[in-house]
């Protein structure tokens, strides 16, 4: 069997020079070398890159989606590849062979569209919002799933090829989800493997300033492009109950109640709600798509 070939995609905005060069490190030392790797300043100039990394800059901050979409889209430029492995440029790749892990994971199973990282701290903790199931247990157990991390992940060309890549209009959250919805609906499987590890520090969603404007409205376009009709008002309805309960600020709340009625209002792209079947196989999996 022929050596799986794969590329590397990473977004920076500039302002972590020493973690990119670190994280850059961690790829090289990999005992499967990558094919390809690049590099996109998400609006912003790039550092000097180590020979063999191709860097993208754009003049404008295009969000992960849209980020994403550009270091996918140079990567088939630079030539065929079977995987696509993303990261956070605050990450660190602290084993030389999660490569090599990926390459025996897909070569195992055909229909296996998506792997999710385990996302891990310096001491080797695991927040609970990084494990993609909704009882969460332990998180050294893996296991098929219904979404993935943004963080640390790998995506099947092939899958990409047949689904389509990241949803520009996201900009930023959710945006994996809808990938994943649209993967799981093709028939392909979503796999979180905790042997995989991506370090990186402890954060908060909170962090970015759009966070709450942008949870809410994309939740809602995810609800109208993909779920049947009699399930958005179900969905979306779970979700508010759940964020009035979890609200910690006045402020918070009124960025999401401005971002439910921007979804509400604004287009989402192509409508195409899931099949029943794949409803029935994210309830199997444990996480029905109301929740």
């Amino acid at each position: 069997m022929r050596q799986l070939r794969l590329g590397v995609a990473i977004l920076t905005m500039g302002n972590r020079p020493t973690e990119l060069q670190d994280l850059l490190a961690s790829v090289a030392k990999q005992d499967l070398p990558a094919t390809h790797i690049v590099v996109v300043g998400n609006g912003s100039p790039l550092p000097p890159l180590p020979d063999g990394v191709t860097g993208v800059s754009l003049t404008e901050n295009l969000g992960v989606s849209g980020g994403r979409n550009v270091a996918l889209d140079e990567l088939r430029k630079l030539g065929d590849l079977d995987l696509v492995v993303d990261l956070d440029d605050d990450g660190l790749l602290i084993s030389t062979d999660v490569f090599s892990r990926l390459a025996e994971l897909y070569a195992d199973d055909p229909k296996l569209g998506i792997v999710s990282f385990r996302i891990a701290d310096e001491l080797g903790r695991t927040q609970r919002r990084h494990v993609p199931r909704l009882r969460v247990g332990d998180p050294q157990q893996g296991g098929l799933v219904t979404t993935f991390l943004g963080g640390g992940h790998a995506l099947s060309v092939p899958m990409l090829d047949r689904i389509g890549g990241w949803p520009d209009a996201f900009f930023y959250a959710h945006e994996e989800t809808d990938l994943a919805w649209r993967a799981l609906d093709d028939g392909w499987r979503i796999r979180y493997a905790p042997e995989v590890v991506l370090q990186h520090p402890y954060t908060s969603p909170t962090r970015h300033a759009v966070y709450h404007r942008m949870v809410a409205r994309n939740r809602v376009w995810l609800a109208k492009r993909h779920l049947p009709a009699v399930l958005v008002p179900v969905y979306l309805g779970v979700w508010a109950a759940l964020t009035a309960v979890r609200g910690r600020s006045a402020a918070g709340m009124r960025a999401w109640a401005a971002g439910f009625a921007e979804g509400v209002r604004t287009p989402c792209g192509r409508r195409r709600p899931m099949r029943w079947r794949t409803v029935w196989r994210m309830t199997r999996l444990g996480r029905p798509p109301v929740i």
